[in-house]
């Protein structure tokens, strides 16, 4: 390796599950609260031999939204509907912190259109946002349980990559960031990206978590977006 991840600091602490073949692709993936080793188990099971993962760790911040308590997280959270204030600072400057990452990534030999931004919840939250406004073109997107963060402030703080895929996933008894929310966000994403590059997939049954069909269909994603060069 010929960068030096302290130069990034979400990459000092970050879980990286490496290739077994020489990396040509990088999928970097969030949480919410971000637990960085339970996520990297996760995606070690859907890997594919080129690629790398990823998995930084967020921050302690106060969240509001926990009473201010002290906990890891990307943001602060006020509230989990729609119309709830938004950290637009904390969102942005988290923002920031992962474009650090790419540009990480791409001088050590992986460039943007090489690299998948993913995550679950807040995660996916920041990672749709990053993406939509990253000067780079990347691969895709995989966004669960997710919504679009500052969602008021697009089309005008989109970079333009209209040719963005992403796949949104979301369990249909979400009690926590229901269904719906999703649903308006894809509907949204489909004004800021081709409409075609968009796949919304829910799951009868399945809480504000994952399950293996959902796996799978991040793991087809990948290896479309991501194939062996």
């Amino acid at each position: 390796m010929c960068g030096n991840n302290m130069s990034v600091p979400l990459l000092a602490e970050a879980v990286t599950v490496s290739g077994v073949e020489k990396e040509t692709a990088a999928v970097t993936a969030f949480s919410l609260f971000s637990v960085r080793h339970g996520w990297a188990d996760t995606l070690s099971g859907i890997q594919l031999p080129h690629v790398k993962f990823i998995c930084p760790h967020a921050p302690s911040i106060p969240v509001t939204l926990n009473m201010k308590s002290m906990m890891p997280a990307w943001f602060d959270l006020v509230g989990l509907s729609p119309d709830s204030p938004e950290d637009e600072s904390g969102i942005k400057k988290a923002a920031e912190s992962i474009k650090a990452i790419i540009e990480h990534e791409a001088k050590n030999g992986i460039p943007p259109n090489r690299i998948i931004l993913g995550g679950f919840s807040q995660g996916g939250a920041l990672s749709l946002y990053t993406a939509l406004t990253c000067q780079h073109q990347l691969a895709g997107v995989v966004a669960l349980s997710c919504w679009l963060p500052l969602h008021k402030s697009f089309p005008l703080a989109s970079s333009g990559n209209k040719n963005l895929p992403i796949l949104q996933c979301h369990g249909e008894m979400d009690v926590m960031i229901p269904v719906q929310f999703g649903a308006m966000t894809s509907e949204k994403l489909k004004c800021l990206v081709n409409p075609h590059n968009i796949t919304f997939k829910t799951y009868p049954g399945l809480p504000h978590s994952s399950c293996p069909q959902e796996m799978a269909a991040v793991k087809e994603f990948i290896e479309k977006h991501l194939p062996r060069i």
